[in-house]
């Protein structure tokens, strides 16, 4: 039973990444709603409440910072195996970033299970953190009542269902990117992440306001789909950035030889200027 149960929820993840633009074979009824509406640049509820890892009350509005992007994560914490796949994956890609959880940008983990408790998050967060094994990052992992869980689920679209024959929720592999407003900024699927995708994902979300101007270049050579929750190549930025590249190296090219005809040109000044021996 608990192998069928999980075919379920992996059938819904595999079918929500493929995200095919004609309908295919009918999902099974379990899995009808289980799945990702996309609201972009909707507003989540601040005033959502949680517990943190240590047991205090918090709401979603203490992870919001001035110019810092939310990546956030829907999963539950004694999800058998699903959960413990993607946010493997998103550890594995986070680790190799290159920006670090917490300074350029928020990282949160909310259960979706009503029933676990704030001991359990501890548990969760100190875990992925040695596995993200970046020294100084943060990793937010709170559990709450369903009404909250509700409130964040409902505004980033994301659809599940509990199964109460085997005791598990049928869900999507989702994660999600808010501004530093709380307005959903963009969503990557899948149970395997990249640092490239992320990186683009959170510079957008942050309308910018992250990242060296070489990752805003980079970003306009890659186009979002909401189609495919993908970042693709974009022929105009890349042609942008091929002719900026261009210019830079013309003037670099160009300044060079003026300072070489501006030495040329002092030598012979000089050697008149010089004292006889």
């Amino acid at each position: 039973m608990l192998q069928w149960a999980l075919t379920l929820v992996l059938m819904a993840t595999l079918a929500l990444a493929a995200r095919p633009a004609h309908a295919a074979e009918p999902l099974p009824p379990q899995l009808a709603d289980v799945a990702i509406a996309e609201h972009l640049d909707r507003q989540v509820d601040l005033d959502a409440a949680f517990v943190d890892h240590r047991g205090h009350r918090v709401r979603l509005r203490d992870y919001l910072k001035p110019d810092k992007p939310l990546l956030l994560t829907l999963n539950y914490y004694r999800c058998p195996m699903l959960c413990n796949l993607q946010l493997n994956a998103l550890a594995r890609a986070l680790r190799e970033l290159g920006w670090l959880a917490g300074r350029e940008f928020e990282l949160l983990t909310i259960s979706i299970n009503p029933r676990e408790g704030w001991q359990l998050a501890q548990a969760k967060r100190a875990s992925y953190l040695r596995l993200l094994r970046r020294p100084g990052a943060e990793w937010h992992f709170l559990v709450g009542e369903q009404r909250s869980i509700d409130a964040v689920a409902n505004a980033v679209g994301f659809r599940y269902r509990w199964l109460p024959e085997q005791q598990l929720y049928a869900h999507p592999a989702a994660i999600f990117f808010l501004s530093p407003q709380g307005r959903v900024a963009r969503y990557l699927y899948g149970l395997d992440y990249a640092p490239r995708p992320i990186k683009l994902a959170l510079i957008e979300a942050a309308a910018g306001r992250v990242g060296s101007t070489i990752d805003r270049l980079v970003l306009s050579c890659f186009h979002y789909d909401p189609k495919t929750g993908r970042y693709t190549p974009f022929a105009v930025g890349i042609m942008r950035l091929a002719g900026l590249a261009t210019a830079l190296l013309l003037g670099a090219t160009l300044l060079a030889l003026w300072r070489r005809e501006r030495r040329a040109a002092a030598a012979p000044e000089a050697a008149k200027n010089r004292p006889p021996a």
